[in-house]
């Protein structure tokens, strides 16, 4: 068998920051070029002081496309402008002047799908994390999605935005999803879409992780230690419960072991005590014009105080735009825990392959994948994760003999169980469980792995041939007719001027409503982003006649030339539903 063409494709991403949505479409983007495709990502954000180093250095094209909106309007309507922001997006890609691709991959927002299918007559995959529409009103927990009150204009704003994603969505060509637990919510909530969504694991470059870290870099100089660390890699947002993490570290370190440990004097009063453990809180993005990452931050500092733990917050000492940080009281040297915002990757790889790492504790729950696991099995690292979400797929908890990480409840007296556990985990079985851990993330969550299941998702649309445009002339034409038939009034003369028979404007309009309703007789119709009628009744080639006769009698007296139109717009109709049974002719006057 042959092997497919090269193609051209673009990625489109709202906001090509740090995060786990932008690892991923870096890695795929990465992967897909190493298998000889050309690769060019659009984005309405790009800030080189906050992006992944690829983005950057020429590894990759990125074309920063600068909208004409903010990305809020103090603090409020963030869909809403993400919409816009994406439109205008859009505009740039289906300019004359930009470059045709054979496909668009598409990921998070779904706004421009349909304009880059039907206008741009371009195949297009949807990659879903997970739906907006869920995480709107706080953090998604199955089966409570109403657990947060929401006001009455705050429902009539989501609406219409909640609608948009769905119908949008649905208008992909193949739709794919992170893991099974988001393609298995996405399709509860999002009953229109009844294709089935492909599951496409985010892959990482692991040969990223393989490299020789510099220990002299000074990035790496200020987050290694010798000390036994346990890691969490998240960005600063609530819902991403960070704080789990402080609290069960606090809970740990106040437990007796359960074997003897080594006598540390502290002061001068001796006491038996665990390993002095440092915990490094590593964002994967702080993004100080986001309200919540400044917000989490701070909680997270008053909570590590009332813990009585000491902390240190840094930047890494190469970034070009520091993070501004209000004096606090930190400890510099060898605190409790060291709050890292904005790593490097350079860090992140010195973090997970340094041997005095003890676990990662990845806390969000409902996570619809979770990358942070993956990076941790790559460098043989324990993971302790929440049973919910994307990590019950990652991590393996059990039998022993197969565990790869720990799966708990999030609950800080029962994660501060499982790290004792994994604290004191013999040596030889740690290396028992890094092998494991390391073997199963280079068979299902490689970038290779990843980038072959896209290229085949992306061929098969390829393969789709022309986007059919019948269906979506149909819809246009139906819409314009409806725009035209409600606005009529407002543009066509007065009712008094009537024609040679006398016979208003007036009355045409409530004359077609009559034949309408007469042949019809006003069904229950649903219209679908894809124009599939159903319905009861539809309209007969027969149906058609009656009705154009009626119209031609109307539009003769009143001299407008309606009649094409909405004969244009029947036809369309008609060939974008199946007809049923036929009513009885109605008689003519």
């Amino acid at each position: 068998m042959s092997k497919p063409r090269p193609l051209r494709v673009a990625f489109i991403h709202p906001d090509l920051g740090i995060g786990g949505a932008e690892r991923l479409v870096v890695d795929a983007a990465l992967g897909l070029q190493a298998s000889g495709h050309s690769v060019d990502i659009y984005t309405s954000h790009h800030d080189p002081n906050h992006c992944f180093e690829e983005t950057k250095d020429g590894r990759l094209r990125v074309h920063h496309i600068i909208p004409p909106f903010p990305r809020s309007l103090k603090g409020k309507f963030h869909i809403l402008f993400a919409h816009a922001r994406q439109l205008h997006l859009t505009t740039h890609l289906l300019s004359p002047s930009a470059p045709k691709y054979d496909v668009y991959f598409v990921d998070q927002l779904s706004t421009c799908i349909p304009f880059l299918r039907h206008l741009g007559n371009t195949r297009v995959v949807f990659y879903c994390h997970f739906p907006d529409k869920l995480l709107a009103n706080g953090a998604f927990v199955e089966g409570e999605t109403n657990k947060k009150r929401v006001g009455f204009l705050k429902q009539v704003y989501r609406y219409p935005m909640d609608w948009l994603e769905e119908t949008t969505t649905r208008q992909a060509d193949i739709i794919l999803a992170n893991s099974n637990f988001t393609a298995r919510v996405t399709k509860s909530y999002f009953r229109s879409i009844r294709r089935p969504l492909r599951v496409i694991y985010p892959g990482i470059n692991v040969t990223a992780y393989e490299t020789t870290v510099n220990l002299n870099d000074p990035d790496n100089i200020a987050v290694c230690s010798d000390k036994p660390t346990l890691v969490s890699l998240n960005r600063f947002e609530q819902k991403k419960n960070v704080a789990l993490a402080v609290d069960s570290f606090a809970r740990l370190k106040s437990k007796r072991p359960l074997q003897p440990l080594r006598l540390v004097l502290a002061g001068d009063v001796p006491r038996l005590v665990l390993p002095v453990i440092p915990l490094t809180i590593s964002s994967g993005g702080y993004d100080p014009r986001l309200e919540d990452n400044m917000l989490t931050l701070y909680a997270l500092i008053d909570l590590a105080k009332s813990l009585s733990l000491s902390y240190n917050v840094i930047t890494p000492p190469s970034s070009k735009k520091p993070v501004n940080i209000p004096p606090l009281n930190m400890t510099l040297d060898n605190p409790d825990v060291l709050i890292l915002l904005n790593f490097t990757t350079s860090q992140r790889t010195a973090l997970l392959s340094s041997p005095s790492t003890v676990a990662l504790l990845y806390t969000p729950a409902n996570e619809h994948f979770g990358i942070g696991p993956v990076e941790a099995m790559v460098c043989g690292v324990p993971v302790l994760a929440c049973d919910s979400g994307g990590p019950t797929e990652s991590v393996l908890d059990g039998p022993p003999e197969e565990r790869t990480g720990w799966l708990r409840t999030p609950n800080p007296d029962v994660w501060a169980d499982a790290l004792l556990e994994i604290v004191l985990m013999p040596a030889s079985e740690r290396r028992l469980l890094s092998d494991r851990a390391k073997a199963r993330a280079r068979d299902l969550f490689s970038m290779d792995a990843m980038a072959g299941g896209l290229e085949g998702a992306l061929n098969e649309a390829v393969g789709m041939g022309d986007v059919p445009r019948l269906i979506w002339n149909a819809w246009m034409m139906f819409f314009g007719f409806m725009v035209a038939y409600f606005l009529g009034p407002l543009v066509l003369p007065s009712p008094q001027r009537r024609g040679s028979e006398g016979v208003s404007v007036l009355s045409f309009q409530f004359d077609v409503t009559r034949v309408i309703n007469f042949h019809w007789q006003m069904p229950k119709i649903q219209v679908s982003s894809t124009c599939e009628l159903t319905s009861r009744q539809t309209l007969s080639e027969k149906d058609v006649d009656i009705t154009g006769a009626m119209i031609d009698r109307s539009i003769a007296e009143s001299q407008y030339k309606t009649k094409a139109f909405l004969k244009t717009g029947a036809e369309a109709l008609k060939a974008s539903v199946a007809p049923l049974e036929k009513v009885p002719e109605r008689p003519k006057d």
